[in-house]
């Protein structure tokens, strides 16, 4: 499998010369970094060239570096069933350049864009209805930054005692518990499974 990624990264490296910037082959999946104006143009020749046929895709993220001077980076992750092959594909961006949408090559692109924008911040060129999509309306901020601050926010939940929507500060009990996977969640009214062993 190695050496066909490998063969497969040669291709796509020769056939998109000014638009890739690097390739590798680490753990079994085949990752290719390319320039964020050309994304178009490497995604469709994905999709179509007969030597890859990346026809399905999988998903889209976003990935915050804030130290770096185009702290995002956002990933495409495609599936060729026909060659049986995965591949991510990176740019880098910052947050205010936006990246162009896939929608015209992928139309399931459309929730992944807008979560990438809701969560990020990432702003996508061509987007027909971008708009937060996990986050309430009027919310402020993008939670998936590093630098977005854990206390200080509102949330919306159903009350079931007063059967309405109930506005409420943020309290994160969960801020600062040492993740041992053996201690208790502090919020819990409930023994959780797996507790019950910690205790003798």
């Amino acid at each position: 499998m190695s050496d066909a990624l490998k063969s497969l990264g040669e291709h796509i490296a020769a056939a998109q010369e000014t638009a890739v910037t690097g390739w590798s082959v680490a753990y079994g999946e085949l990752t290719v970094e390319i320039h964020r104006d050309r994304v178009l143009e490497v995604i469709r020749f994905l999709r179509d060239d007969t030597a890859c046929r990346f026809t399905s895709l999988i998903d889209i993220c976003g990935v915050d570096y804030p130290e770096r001077a185009e702290r995002f980076e956002v990933v495409y992750h495609l599936l060729s069933m026909q060659q049986n092959h995965r591949i991510r594909v990176k740019l880098s961006t910052d947050a205010e350049t936006a990246v162009d949408s896939i929608i015209e090559l992928f139309p399931v692109a459309d929730w992944f864009e807008r979560e990438a924008f809701d969560m990020y911040g990432i702003v996508f060129n061509n987007h027909p209805d971008l708009r937060r999509l996990l986050t309430d309306y009027g919310f402020e901020g993008h939670p998936l930054r590093k630098d977005f601050p854990l206390t200080g926010y509102v949330e919306v939940r159903w009350d079931e005692e007063q059967k309405r929507v109930v506005y409420e500060p943020v309290e994160l009990v969960q801020e600062y518990r040492d993740f041992d996977f053996m201690s208790p969640w502090e919020g819990a009214k409930y023994v959780l499974p797996g507790d019950e062993k910690a205790e003798g």
